[in-house]
């Protein structure tokens, strides 16, 4: 049996410290922060696409197919990273980010900007993930978790700085420059990448899994697809959901015999065996679930309850942002100082659960002010598990598997946040639907005006619709508490508890 093929890179690395990382961070900086940004500043130009390119029933395929891509994607680069260099994988990745902004900005219609997005999270995908690797390939154990932190602050800030520019951008020259300011971004990340040191893979042999590719893309396409189905769920759609949850199980069920077969696995389940691996994982999947659904819900929450306008409730949602960077760079530098890890999570998410249960209830008695204020003192306390899960993932791997493992964060956030996301706005329109008769058509009037549609409607349908309202955001805050609960089941059944 061959040996698998591992790059220098892959070999324990000299212990450098902040001088050597600080000339290598400008590199991982910015792809990172293209990759995030492209996942959010569509959002404010959606108006504008609909407008000019019609098809509006498919306009929500332009946020979704970068997703999917983005998770196929990540896993993947990490994997490559690994056996062929980080630095090569760079700059193929740079190259199809920026392959897919220039099919973007010239698309025609929306099934070519739909095909270039796919081709964007292809890129983007990897850039996330080698950015991660390389932070442990370039500083020691202890001091990962602090420059962790660093980039879970960065991609907070690419979250919440997407729509603003998104918005600015459009209104000011079109929605097409917002795929264009791409190329010039890309250029710049390809110039920095180029100061990275260049390692030259070992000697041996490693072949591409194929086959695992494919059925890992046909468990990751139909699964995501299902899960944006059942979002907008309708009894007509149960057919194809139930018949692409099927091909999504039989894929990976396939996907998983193949990996624990072959001697070179793109996709090393091996690393699942390890409780401090899939727990890591599994709690990352519960955050992102939590925090994708609070960031989602909560404009919809604040324009349909309480009629702010999106600009209110984008200066609502501030206080989030700020509260997760901050939680993220504070237990990063917790974590080199001590070396401990999953005790900060352990002990952060529970005034977080306890928060959230508390909106859950009284949410109708708070003011919006105080809300914000509530939410995002929750937020500081949620920027405790970023940083741990990649570190604590990526020291429980080891060195020669630094890509796999932060790949493996990476695809556990994006299917939690995927799922997350699904469940709570399907649970929310069951609810409302449940317990008022107008069902769907009233929650989309009240999305559209606000409270004001409240005051269109007869007494008894008022009062039905603020009762369904009420309980279909308890639903969503309690849903939303329970994903965090989950998180803090498995920060606490973390074995491995310090660096």
């Amino acid at each position: 049996m061959d040996k698998p093929v591992l790059p220098s890179d892959a070999a324990a690395p000299p212990q450098r410290g902040a001088a050597s990382f600080l000339e290598i961070f400008p590199s991982i900086i910015l792809p990172m922060f293209i990759a995030v940004l492209d996942q959010t500043i569509v959002a404010t130009a959606l108006p504008s696409m609909a407008s000019q390119l019609g098809d509006v029933e498919r306009l929500a395929w332009i946020i979704v197919s970068y997703l999917i891509a983005n998770t196929i994607a990540a896993p993947v680069y990490g994997r490559l990273g690994d056996v062929r260099g980080r630095a090569r994988m760079m700059y193929f990745a740079l190259g199809v980010m920026m392959l897919g902004s220039l099919g973007c900005a010239l698309a025609p219609n929306v099934g070519a900007l739909i095909a270039a997005r796919i081709v964007q999270g292809l890129g983007g995908g990897g850039l996330m993930t080698l950015s991660q690797s390389l932070i442990s390939e370039s500083v020691p154990p202890r001091d990962r978790a602090r420059y962790q932190g660093y980039l879970a602050a960065v991609v907070v800030f690419s979250n919440a700085f997407g729509p603003v520019v998104g918005g600015w951008l459009t209104s000011l020259f079109g929605w097409r420059s917002i795929f264009w300011i791409n190329l010039p971004l890309g250029a710049a990340a390809v110039w920095f990448v180029g100061r990275l040191p260049k390692r030259v893979p070992q000697a041996g042999t490693w072949r591409f899994d194929t086959p695992g590719l494919l059925f890992f893309v046909l468990f990751v396409a139909p699964a995501l697809v299902a899960l944006e189905q059942i979002r907008g769920f309708r009894p007509s759609d149960l057919p194809m959901i139930g018949a692409l949850l099927a091909v999504a199980a039989g894929s990976l069920v396939m996907l998983s015999r193949r990996e624990l077969r072959i001697d070179h696995p793109l996709f090393p389940f091996s690393l699942l065996r390890n409780p401090t691996i899939w727990r890591s994982d599994a709690m990352a999947a519960c955050h992102g679930a939590a925090l994708v659904s609070l960031i989602a819900y909560l404009p919809v929450y604040l324009r349909v309850a309480r009629g702010l306008t999106p600009t209110e409730s984008g200066y609502f949602l501030l206080p989030i942002s700020f509260g997760i960077g901050v939680g993220s760079l504070v237990t990063g530098r917790l974590v080199s100082r001590t070396g401990r890890t999953a005790i900060f999570p352990s002990i952060a998410l529970i005034p977080v659960a306890l928060g959230l249960f508390f909106v859950a209830l009284l949410h109708e008695d708070v003011r919006p002010g105080a809300l914000s204020a509530i939410i995002g003192g929750m937020s500081f306390f949620m920027g405790s598990v970023m940083g741990v899960v990649q570190v604590t993932v990526q020291n429980a791997a080891g060195q020669a598997m630094l890509g796999a493992a932060a790949g493996s964060v990476q695809f556990s956030r994006a299917i939690g946040a995927s799922f997350g996301t699904a469940l709570v706005g399907a649970l929310m329109l069951a609810v409302f639907s449940a317990r008022d008769p107008g069902g769907i058509s009233v929650f989309a009037d009240l999305l559209a005006s606000g409270p004001d549609a409240l005051a269109a409607l007869a007494p008894d349908a008022r009062a039905l619709a603020q009762s369904a309202l009420t309980s279909s955001f308890r639903t969503v805050f309690l849903t939303i508490d329970a994903f965090v609960a989950l998180a803090l089941f498995c920060a606490w059944s973390i074995p491995t508890r310090r660096l």
